[in-house]
């Protein structure tokens, strides 16, 4: 894999690579050898984005590689054709660039088969599924893909979109295609599959099958149980847990990419040297060798989980929103302010770390000195509105579970409180407050339903996310000390700035740290 070490050499390279013209194909390859396609198509991937690029991709090459197999990958795009229009143009070929401070390496997986848009065909997504030379559907959808009640976890049923899948016709949520597509499957003889999740979400194998089934459920009972009756018999939804920081691709990034291949290549992925995979070794059709590429097989899934979701991730969320309204624009500019840097440190090790068990073999020092590492990696360029997207999905697995597990140890979590109040700063600001270009890019589809009370102050916005909406969960909404909390740190972020809300959170937390045994 070509490496270009020297910073200097890479923005060459970079202004180079702009005037690429050919484009990366199976005949065009560039300076990167490219694997022999895949026999056939084994596994059908729901949403087709960087990260499922970056990762199962690249876990799926290397097993072809060591054991071969027809386990390639028919990838589906959820609405955009963006990427699917480049890999047609590409032979479904694209370049992973590993990128780290000391250089950038190139690889090109070559695992996937084909490629559509679900929402162009959702009717192939139905087949597909059904098609028996389908062992295995993986999913990496979001945590807004999959259609579910945060504060329930059950099944929306009153979605407009899922409410029309209910009622028949070709599906468009995630959890109606899998239904109807395993419905569908059932019918033609009952082929055995495994449905894999790959999102951030808690015991993700069984909480997408608890949503397939509740879906199953609400069908008539002639049309229904048939098919739960299959899923019973022959299919499987292993759990996993995935990690890999995997930045957006920028036009700068992708004329880069160009130079070092020497073609042009218009679907590029950037991501951090550091990978993970922890799978529940649970399959009803076979799988491929993905331990060849550093897969993990455990039955711990659930400790890598919370390990990963909570340590990495909540902390991640709080260096986000800080950072956002420091006016950092990456991850590493916002790590490197002492007072981020302070506050990551102490709500990792204070209170999410206390509410995790480390899988075996898994050093959690280590793995805490891996975080702040790869938090720091300048050249990757995280950017602190990508991860603090989605903020009312993604903080509702990360919270509750250490807020109440410190509650009801008699201790108080000050900077996760913060990271509700900085996270309310950024998408749903009182009026007159100004959180910052990077705060206003953030998405967040709970935006509109909070700002509604954004003129009041701190302590009605927080009620209204943990109370009213229930973001976060049921049982947090009982906790009135934890709203409070949350609603004066949010009023000192907009009457006295950031830094003092960061400077009194930080204080009771070193307080509480001392006082506890």
């Amino acid at each position: 894999m070509p490496i270009i070490d020297d910073p200097l050499e890479a923005t060459r390279a970079a202004s180079d690579g702009a005037a690429a013209t050919a484009r990366l194909t199976r005949a065009t390859s560039g300076t990167v050898a490219i694997p022999a396609a895949p026999a056939a198509a084994g596994i059908l991937h729901l949403g087709l984005g960087s990260f499922h690029r970056a990762h199962q991709a690249v876990y799926t090459a290397a097993a072809l590689r060591a054991d071969g197999g027809d386990w390639g990958i028919v990838g589906v795009a959820s609405r955009s054709r963006r990427i699917v229009d480049s890999l047609h143009a590409q032979d479904h070929l694209y370049a992973v660039a590993t990128v780290s401070p000391t250089g950038t390496s190139l690889e090109i997986p070559g695992v996937h088969t084909d490629s559509y848009v679900a929402a162009d065909d959702p009717a192939r997504v139905v087949a597909d599924l059904a098609d028996p030379r389908i062992r295995i559907a993986t999913l990496t959808v979001t945590e807004n893909g999959y259609n579910y009640s945060p504060s329930s976890q059950r099944l929306d049923v009153a979605d407009p979109i899922v409410a029309a899948d209910i009622r028949g016709g070709a599906p468009r949520s995630t959890i109606g295609q899998l239904a109807r597509g395993l419905q569908r499957r059932a019918q033609a003889g009952g082929e055995p599959m495994s449905i894999l999740s790959c999102d951030n979400l808690l015991s993700n194998g069984s909480h997408t099958e608890k949503l397939v089934r509740a879906f199953l459920q609400e069908l008539p009972d002639a049309e229904g149980a048939d098919v739960l009756a299959y899923l019973d018999r022959a299919v499987a939804f292993p759990s996993s847990m995935v990690d890999r920081i995997v930045p957006s691709t920028t036009p700068e990034f992708a004329d880069r990419v160009a130079a070092l291949l020497g073609v042009r290549d218009d679907a590029p992925v950037p991501a951090e040297p550091f990978t993970m995979w922890a799978i529940e070794d649970r399959f009803a059709a076979g799988r491929p060798m993905w331990e060849a590429g550093g897969a993990v097989f455990t039955d711990e899934v659930g400790a890598y989980e919370l390990l990963k979701v909570r340590l990495l991730n909540g902390t991640h969320s709080l260096i986000a929103y800080l950072g956002a309204l420091k006016g950092a624009a990456t991850i590493p500019d916002a790590i490197a302010l002492p007072e981020i840097e302070a506050s990551a440190a102490a709500v990792l090790r204070h209170e999410y770390e206390p509410s995790v068990t480390a899988p075996a073999g898994v050093d959690v020092e280590q793995y805490e000195r891996e975080l702040f590492a790869r938090w720091g990696n300048s050249a990757l360029g995280h950017r602190t509105d990508q991860v603090g997207s989605d903020g009312s999905v993604k903080l509702g697995q990360r919270i509750p579970g250490p807020v109440l597990q410190a509650l009801d140890r008699g201790e108080f979590p000050h900077l996760i409180a913060l990271t509700v109040a900085a996270y309310l700063a950024c998408v749903a600001p009182p009026a007159g407050f100004d959180p910052g270009p990077h705060a206003a890019a953030m998405n967040d589809n709970a935006r509109e339903r909070l700002t509604a009370g954004a003129g009041r102050g701190g302590r009605d916005l927080a009620a209204r996310a943990i109370v009213d909406l229930h973001l976060f969960g049921e049982d947090l909404a009982h906790r009135t000390a934890f709203v409070d909390r949350v609603g004066d740190l949010l009023d000192t972020i907009v009457r006295r700035g950031v830094d003092s809300a960061v400077a009194d959170a930080l204080s009771a937390s070193r307080a509480l740290a001392t006082t506890t045994p």
